[in-house]
């Protein structure tokens, strides 16, 4: 595939709109405005004091690895053997990764939709055929799966990629869910790629989000992406690891080589001190879960607007009845209103008609952002 062919990122347009713009409140990334854990911090400084700077083993560090089988044998239903995790460079890397070592040219990989765009551009890079599934939207705001739709999908597929909780509409499959999902693909003999970026992040009291990993074997054909991103909220770090059936990490670890070569030891370094510390889960579950609150509140007075408080991650995907462009309202928010959020179009068809919000920032910023979004919205629906 051309380079010139991988759609540009209107979440970016946005972005270089805001960055241009004074005073603009921006909740268009996803990412929090609270810092890494200072445990984190320490870690890597005293690595790097230490002079670990090499080229260490692809597969990542031991300490690392066995700290992240502990720590996923201890949320998870099914234990997670230290032979299986690979770490990489973020949890996008992750799933690049796999996409490396399963997809060729041709192959048909399907989506489900709306969905964040890198996981997309990245099938196209390995020229496969993109199919996606539409989530069936609800009348509150809320979304689905069709799995007859999927199953009709997976015929014929490479692999599926998963993406639970979801970005950006917060959907979350259940357990039973995901049984399905699974039966399905060991039926049609169709990787399953799950990415569970968001999996400590969910509102409804439990510890952590249905997983792919309570119920698959290890010699099933799954491989499951997550990150240090949003759970610590180590975004720049870009630290990030895969389970992969059992037996396949070394042949996963010459992708990594090829690749990326390693993830710097002082960065995996703060990984095992990120691990270690629990207590930063759960304050920011509960930052973010504020957060989600208000922007509840605020949306809750505004006319022709759909809204669900999502189960997971840490976005309001809000519908906005007879919004045919939403790239066009979203600049219009930050240029006429001083708020960046995210179009629904930047995340597939799927999602126009839809805006993204962030809210995964401080109080204050959060309530002066919403403010500004929901008079935003009075005005432009009104106009």
């Amino acid at each position: 595939m051309d380079i010139h062919q991988i759609p540009g990122s209107r979440i970016f347009e946005i972005a270089k709109l805001a960055f241009t713009t004074p005073d603009v409140d921006f909740l268009c990334f996803g990412e929090s405005d609270q810092p890494s854990p200072r445990a984190a911090h320490d870690a890597a400084l005293a690595a790097l004091a230490d002079g670990q700077t090499k080229y260490i083993d692809a597969r990542g560090l031991p300490t690392l690895r066995s700290a992240l089988a502990e720590y996923l044998t201890g949320l998870h239903a099914q234990p997670v053997s230290e032979e299986r995790i690979q770490i990489s460079a973020s949890g996008m890397s992750a799933v690049t990764v796999a996409l490396a070592a399963l997809v060729r040219a041709g192959d048909r990989v399907v989506m489900h939709s709306p969905a964040w765009p890198n996981v997309g551009n990245a099938a196209r890079l390995r020229q496969a055929v993109l199919v996606e599934l539409d989530l069936t939207p609800l009348p509150d705001g809320r979304f689905r799966m069709d799995f007859d739709q999927l199953e009709a999908r997976l015929i014929g597929a490479r692999a599926f990629v998963l993406n639970s909780p979801n970005n950006p509409t917060g959907w979350m499959a259940t357990r039973e869910e995901l049984t399905t999902i699974l039966d399905l693909c060991r039926k049609h003999n169709v990787w399953l790629i799950s990415d569970e970026v968001y999996s400590r992040l969910v509102y409804d009291g439990s510890v952590a989000a249905p997983s792919v990993l309570d119920i698959a074997l290890p010699d099933d054909r799954v491989m499951v992406a997550n990150s240090f991103s949003k759970t610590w909220i180590m975004t720049g770090w870009r630290l990030g690891w895969l389970v992969v059936p059992s037996g396949t990490r070394e042949a996963i670890a010459e992708i990594v080589e090829a690749t990326h070569s390693c993830v710097a030891p002082f960065v995996q370094q703060a990984g095992v001190a990120a691990i270690a510390d629990t207590a930063t889960v759960a304050r920011f579950r509960d930052h973010c879960a504020r957060g989600r609150t208000l922007v509840g509140e605020a949306l809750a007075g505004v006319n022709g607007v759909r809204y669900a408080a999502p189960v997971g991650a840490f976005y309001a995907f809000v519908g906005v009845d007879g919004m045919e462009d939403s790239l066009d309202l979203a600049k219009k928010l930050v240029t006429k209103h001083k708020v960046g959020v995210a179009p629904g179009i930047a995340f597939g068809d799927a999602g126009e008609g839809h805006l993204r919000i962030c809210f995964a920032q401080e109080a204050a910023r959060m309530e002066r952002a919403m403010e500004r979004l929901t008079e935003g919205l009075r005005a432009e629906l009104a106009g």
